[in-house]
């Protein structure tokens, strides 16, 4: 016992428990709980990115076991940075939305082999290593305006609150209003979702510790006990199959070295440019919010030491290039960790153990359903709107660009959207409330770059992404 003590003791020495007011019962319960929300990427990644990548003499369904070991494999390169260099409970992984610029706009639409995708990428971490080093990745960052830092939180709340109901089938597109309330009631999906929801908010109000976990596991097991039990069919609350992992990567890591062969410049460079730009204010927009919803945030709204998790995902998005995955990015689920108290880095350590443990399990974390893991978005985009009470509403500055970046993230399911509407609007506004000489040089630069940029991409030089 006293080792085990002893080992615990330097644990909180080396995390600052004490200065963070946590342990490590709260930091191992945060870290599960965040892999857990996360988990959903080592399927769905494989799955976005096979429809992209062919390989000689191999099944799509063996190339996608390779994607999802190459997926768990970049995690964990950027979560240990993460921890053991940040020191903060925050998890990455290979970011959504990117994962399908990749595979069907840069190699299906545009016809760029998938080994100068990689090649793309890996660029960009190298890229972003060397801004985050330099220290002009913070210095960048600290320019946002205030109402948009603080409007973040809210925003990416939310984009969760809206991403979990429709992958829990409790919302469902609609050609006359966008979204509409689904057939609840005649959707099991939805019925044995909305049940966990239920459950989860029950043991979130009553201060249950882990209530999200419980929420999830419960939900999961509910699902396949009804299967085994003949209520559904096979492939409605549980997934169909679960097959065996390939664990031989070799033909996939390392590929992006073939990709800086005959690349064409321009298309190459506009690429990249897409890829570093949607990434860099994606990771700026979801740090930052996670930041403020953990009270990590000074009072000017910046995070201190925002370099070194800056860093995790630069070195996280370099290794997945180089083993064969999309670009890593800090994960709006590392929210649900923070909420069930995490603080440090002995979270993100957490999370990195639960990745790499899944390298042995990989059909195991494919048994937990979407829905399930979906349900623990809802929960804490509801709390995160908590944000919107530190945005000063009187001023038409902050009332304008805070309101457009909470809105514009869930409208248009994209976090670097939502902050472009934010950063263009509070220098105009501004200048038009006479308050000009308040704006930061900066500020108008930033302004003006999401401007040229997305009249790039509508011009039609870059693809949608």
């Amino acid at each position: 016992m006293a080792g085990s003590s002893g080992g615990r003791s330097r644990l909180g020495e080396y995390f600052g428990f004490d200065e963070h007011e946590t342990d490590l019962r709260t930091e191992l319960i945060a870290g599960v709980t965040t892999f857990l929300t996360m988990s959903y990427i080592i399927v769905v990644n494989p799955t976005i990115l096979a429809e992209a990548i062919a390989i000689e003499g191999y099944s799509q369904g063996e190339i996608e076991q390779m994607i999802a070991i190459a997926t768990i494999v970049s995690s964990v390169a950027a979560i240990l940075v993460m921890a053991l260099y940040a020191n903060r409970p925050f998890g990455l992984a290979p970011g959504m939305g990117l994962n399908a610029y990749f595979a069907f706009t840069v190699v299906i639409v545009l016809g760029v082999p998938w080994q100068t995708a990689l090649a793309a990428v890996f660029v960009e971490g190298i890229l972003f290593m060397v801004l985050t080093a330099v220290g002009a990745r913070r210095y960048v960052i600290e320019l946002f305006p205030e109402p948009v830092k603080f409007a973040v939180g809210a925003g990416i709340g939310l984009f969760l609150l809206l991403l979990g109901l429709t992958e829990m089938n409790v919302v469902a597109a609609s050609e006359s209003t966008l979204v509409q309330l689904n057939d609840v009631a005649a959707d099991p999906v939805a019925l044995l979702a909305l049940s966990g929801l239920m459950l989860t908010f029950v043991l979130y109000a009553r201060g249950t510790t882990g209530a999200i976990v419980v929420g999830i596991l419960t939900t999961a097991l509910a699902g396949w006990a009804l299967t085994f039990a003949g209520v559904v069919d096979r492939g409605v609350l549980a997934p169909t199959d679960i097959s065996g992992a390939q664990y031989d990567i070799t033909p996939l890591a390392g590929a992006f070295l073939d990709g800086f062969s005959g690349i064409e410049p321009a298309t190459f460079l506009l690429v990249v440019f897409t890829f570093f730009f949607v990434d860099f204010f994606d990771t700026a927009g979801t740090l930052v919010g996670v930041s403020q919803f953990g009270g990590f945030l000074d009072e000017e709204g910046n995070l201190p030491e925002m370099e070194k998790p800056l860093m995790a995902d630069a070195v996280g998005t370099t290794v997945g290039a180089m083993v064969g995955t999309s670009t890593v990015t800090t994960y709006i689920e590392s929210s649900t960790g923070i909420e069930e108290g995490g603080r440090t880095g002995m979270t993100a350590l957490t999370v990195a153990a639960c990745f790499a443990l899944s390298l042995a399990a990989v059909p195991l974390i494919a048994a937990i359903p979407n829905y399930a893991s979906y349900l623990a978005l809802v929960v804490v985009g509801i709390i995160m709107l908590q944000g919107v009470r530190d945005i000063d509403w009187d001023h038409p500055a902050w009332l304008i660009s805070g309101g457009l970046t909470i809105t514009v993230m869930p409208l248009t399911a994209s976090i670097a959207d939502g902050l472009a509407a934010g950063i263009i609007t509070y220098p105009v506004i501004k200048a038009a409330t006479g308050e000009a000489d308040d704006v930061h040089p900066g500020q108008w630069a930033l302004a003006a770059a999401f401007v040229v940029y997305y009249y790039v991409s509508a011009g039609g030089v870059i693809g949608g992404s």
